[in-house]
């Protein structure tokens, strides 16, 4: 660098993450005009109408160990959450191509940067929730702070790993980006976001219990609800093996595709 010292290289990286990270939260915050009341509106829409369904049927608090919509608020954010990580990293890259004429840029910046705005709009979507349910004097404040907050961060992480590995793949073979797009309905559903599962079958909840994210989201309404039971095969030690192989995974196929995903 004439005239001066050159910067170390993690003040570098951090020049970029900060500039990628503005220039994403302008472009989720005002890209739609509608874009801040979708963030609420989405899951409190969920919210409001499985709650309706439940009282239509005369089961709203059949959720032991903790009330039925603050088991919903916690369950959907989360799932929300982990998606909004996984799906909006896989165009990070596409989103960013042009800054990658910058050789202080590589493709899995805007992946991480993405990744970590999702996951501070929706805490802040979380806490809104939180401060509403208190308003309304429902028992949302969660048992063990530290507890929810290490699990939520897992959560997101899980997300990242995922969105690590499909922001390369979705590079490589654009198709697969309208699969993976709709198979989050169905993980929707088969994570208990919204349906209690302890009542499913155990011959169907064995396979069920494969997916990390149902894991995730059980032990997160543990921390926020003392008597709550999860579901009988839940692990944390599962989640965590999750978490850091798909983060590996992702990483390793960043290094190793980061030439062909700067050319495509």
């Amino acid at each position: 660098m004439t005239g001066g010292q050159a910067r170390p290289a993690w003040q570098v990286t951090w020049s970029v993450w900060h500039a990628l990270f503005l220039r994403e939260v302008l472009a989720r915050t005002t890209g739609d005009r509608l874009g801040w009341f979708w963030m609420l509106g989405e899951p409190v829409a969920f919210i409001s109408i499985m709650a309706a369904v439940r009282s239509l049927m005369g089961r709203a608090r059949l959720i032991l160990g903790a009330e039925f919509i603050p088991w919903l608020v916690v369950g959907i954010t989360a799932f929300f959450l982990f998606r909004e990580a996984f799906i909006r990293s896989m165009t990070a890259i596409e989103g960013n191509q042009a800054l990658f004429a910058y050789r202080q840029v590589k493709p899995i910046d805007p992946v991480l940067v993405r990744s970590a705005m999702e996951g501070l709009l929706k805490s802040i979507v979380l806490l809104i929730l939180i401060a509403f349910g208190v308003l309304f004097g429902l028992d949302v404040l969660p048992a063990d702070p530290l507890g929810a907050f290490l699990l939520w961060c897992v959560i997101w992480l899980l997300g990242l790993g995922g969105g690590l590995i499909v922001s390369v793949i979705a590079r490589l073979v654009p198709d697969v980006e309208h699969v993976i797009k709709m198979l989050m309905l169905p993980m929707f559903i088969i994570s208990g976001a919204i349906f209690p599962l302890q009542n499913v079958p155990h011959g169907l909840l064995q396979y069920l219990l494969y997916n990390p994210v149902l894991h995730g989201l059980e032990l997160l309404r543990v921390e926020f609800f003392a008597g709550y039971k999860p579901i009988q095969g839940v692990s944390i030690d599962y989640l965590y093996r999750w978490m850091l192989i798909t983060v590996a995974l992702g990483l390793a196929l960043h290094m190793r595709f980061e030439q062909r995903l700067k050319a495509k």
